[in-house]
């Protein structure tokens, strides 16, 4: 079935002339020259362009955007087109969802940014009870804060990634939980002073799914992108990139060694495609309690 509608979309983009298109996608520009976080969306998104066979330009926007700006600015459809962000239910409705998991799924595999000085008093949790004693870090407007919330952790916020980082130097929190993917980036660029470590044994999991989201009105545009990642996702293309971007972090986070409690996430839009197992990652090793 999915097959047949991807031919199906693929031969009323044709028909159209798309292929003489000129398609001019702008996206967020990243918080710094360092922040190396749009490498693999911005790889995954032209990967799935070229399948299509259009012409395109993918430009930065010409400011800094935080992620909240830069979704709010698609939702007014001004400065930028295509925004990956994870999903939720509010941003499903105020936005367009391509609702592939570009991640596949390891967005919700969350370890732990922590001082040094606090690598001892993890060694100590021995079940999830423990680890809701302590504080974790996050961003006021992540979906993830309001996940951990609603799993009993109290959450300490801020607005500005950077300051996140600071406060947990300054002991404003306990740990910093990151996805598997994010973390060994964020450990080069935002531990200047060498003040972090990855705690070692413990993780959080949860559904979740980032996606590349458009304006509402930019139906043509999503089911371009769309198209794109379902041939990638049918030729293998995009296993091969996910693959080769981020199994060496898979195999720095030791996924088999760790306990993951398991958290729900009541907050995951009904559409969610989880019965579609070729767009999850699945790894057997890990302990999940």
């Amino acid at each position: 079935m999915i097959k047949t509608c991807v031919v199906l979309l693929l031969l009323m983009l044709t028909s159209v002339d798309s292929f003489a298109a000129s398609w001019r996608i702008n996206y967020p520009r990243p918080l710094s020259e360092s922040d190396r976080r749009s490498d693999y969306p911005l790889k995954l998104l032209a990967l799935a362009l070229d399948q299509t066979g259009v012409n395109y330009r993918l430009i930065a926007s010409d400011r800094i955007m935080p992620q909240s700006k830069a979704l709010k600015r698609l939702m007014d459809n001004r400065e930028v087109n295509v925004v990956w962000s994870m999903t939720d239910e509010q941003r499903e409705e105020q936005l367009l969802p391509i609702r592939i998991p570009i991640y596949k799924g390891l967005i919700g595999w969350r370890v732990f940014i922590i001082r040094k000085d606090m690598d001892s008093r993890f060694k100590y949790i021995q079940n999830l009870d423990h680890l809701l004693k302590l504080n974790p870090i996050q961003g006021s407007d992540w979906p993830d804060t309001k996940i951990l919330q609603a799993n009993g952790f109290d959450v300490i916020t801020a607005t500005d990634h950077s300051a996140l980082f600071k406060m947990l130097a300054n002991a404003q929190g306990d740990f910093f939980p990151r996805s598997v993917v994010e973390i060994w980036e964020e450990m080069k660029t935002d531990n200047p002073a060498n003040d972090f470590v990855v705690e070692s044994k413990l993780g959080v999991r949860y559904p979740a799914a980032m996606y590349y989201f458009v304006n509402k009105n930019s139906v043509p545009l999503a089911n371009l992108i769309r198209i794109g990642l379902e041939k990638a996702i049918q030729n293998g293309k995009f296993d091969e990139l996910f693959l080769e971007e981020h199994q060496a972090y898979l195999d720095k986070s030791e996924l088999d060694k760790r306990t993951f409690y398991q958290l729900q996430n009541t907050y995951l839009p009904i559409k969610t495609p989880l019965h579609r197992k070729e767009l999850w990652f699945e790894n057997t090793e890990p302990v999940i309690q």
